[in-house]
């Protein structure tokens, strides 16, 4: 097994078959252990990891206010992918609604520059997905 990842978060989904069939079969993620009696799956894609609850009456709910839809508004979560192009693709051929096309994009970093490949995606429950590819550094 990979190294753990440091920071897991946990997504309530408004229905759980659906949400594990988008990470698994279209986000490339795997199944690293599940709960179905309790609507839970770890999922993993590389050193990522996250886990996806049901909001239902099996699950343990920690809620700290309503949830509506978009769910996650105002964060979205940083995935590193080792196939980024073909990620992007997939969603494509799909027909899967692209939230920011691919593009290139380099951030400073002190003195220099860090390179992502990426496009952000909405899983079913509307949390926001930015999947990448790391493209190296630069000087400014």
């Amino acid at each position: 097994m990979t190294e753990k990842s440091t920071i897991t978060p946990e997504l309530k989904v408004l229905d759980f078959k659906k949400s594990l069939g988008f990470y698994t079969q279209l986000a490339g993620f795997s199944i690293l252990y599940e709960r179905p009696e309790e609507d839970f799956a770890m999922l993993g894609i590389g050193n990522s990891r996250l886990m996806i609850e049901g909001l239902t009456d099996k699950s343990r709910v920690w809620k700290t206010g309503e949830l509506e839809q978009p769910f996650g508004r105002g964060m979205h979560f940083q995935i590193n992918v080792p196939d980024v192009q073909g990620l992007y693709d997939k969603f494509n051929e799909k027909k899967y609604p692209i939230f920011l096309e691919m593009e290139e994009k380099w951030y400073r970093v002190d003195e220099t520059q860090v390179g992502n490949k990426q496009f952000l995606v909405q899983d079913p429950d509307g949390y926001l997905l930015r999947f990448y590819q790391h493209l190296g550094t630069r000087s400014k």
